[in-house]
């Protein structure tokens, strides 16, 4: 019986980034789509319990893919019980366009977020991330993102296919795949652990035209 992938990003359901994870796996199993309709980094694993979600069913490069007004973690959800209704064999999250190697981004970061969401329903989860050297293109419309991708492209195959056979390393729940910008095929894999690092916030305080305080984080 063919493996079941659901396929989810915090990028954006049109990120250039998830046509690249679809090219992934597309070869492995039947993969679904299910990803924020809009930009979503940075919103870590929070759910919409306030309001209702939509979902809208859209194409990406032709391939069927549910867009959905919520958080990726809400994505994960309505693509697991709303609809596959059964539960994947594997969960990949990204590619996301910015590294999430430390413990400040990757608690907030929701490409991890939606692996985790998975990974707390017993489904085997890989979140992938690729490092960039401009730090503001995190936020941009990235459907247009400009990267070359074949290599991540082969090394989360890899991976993913080894889930699939094998399963999870023993004790692991996530693995969480962040690739430098200039990767190559022989590039050596480390397995490591999340670097300790706290952020150092700044906040912006503006005016509106009535004089009125707003903030930028």
């Amino acid at each position: 019986m063919s493996k079941k992938i659901l396929l989810t990003n915090d990028d954006g359901v049109y990120s250039a980034g998830i046509r690249a994870a679809y090219k992934s796996v597309d070869s492995l199993g039947d993969v679904t789509i299910a990803a924020p309709a809009f930009q979503q980094s940075g919103v870590g694993r929070s759910i919409s319990i306030f309001e209702p979600l939509r979902m809208n069913r859209t194409k990406i490069d032709g391939v069927d893919a549910y867009a959905i007004d919520g958080t990726p973690t809400d994505s994960v959800i309505l693509g697991i019980f709303s609809v596959m209704k059964e539960k994947p064999d594997l969960i990949v999250s990204g590619f996301n366009v910015g590294e999430n190697i430390s413990t400040d981004t990757a608690t907030t970061s929701g490409t991890v977020g939606a692996a985790l969401e998975g990974a707390s329903y017993g489904i085997p989860a890989i979140a992938v991330s690729i490092q960039v050297i401009e730090q503001g293109l995190k936020f941009d419309d990235l459907r247009d993102y400009e990267h070359d991708f074949d290599v991540g492209i082969k090394v989360v195959n890899r991976i993913a296919k080894k889930v699939l056979e094998h399963g999870m390393p023993d004790n692991v729940d996530v693995l969480n795949v962040n690739l430098p910008h200039d990767v190559e095929e022989d590039t050596e894999i480390d397995i490591t652990r999340l670097a300790r690092k706290f952020y150092n916030m700044e906040v912006e305080e503006r005016h509106d035209p009535r004089d009125r305080p707003y903030y930028w984080l």
